[in-house]
């Protein structure tokens, strides 16, 4: 995953001020999870089974 890719998209949840979180897919189908204040720094990288499984956790709460 690399911080130079395209299709970052911010969570509907983020803060307006900048406080965000923002994920992108990966050519290899893995997603990744940064803070957007910090597009060098580091990704949190997912297997598309592992991102199903927390967004379900997620959304249950």
């Amino acid at each position: 995953m690399s911080t130079d890719g395209t299709g970052w998209r911010k969570s509907s949840h983020s803060d307006p001020d900048g406080d965000c979180v923002e994920a992108a897919r990966a050519s290899d189908g893995s997603i990744g999870v940064r803070d957007s204040k910090d597009g060098a720094g580091p990704i949190i990288k997912f297997t598309p089974t592992a991102w199903a499984a927390l967004l379900a956790t997620l959304r249950t709460r």
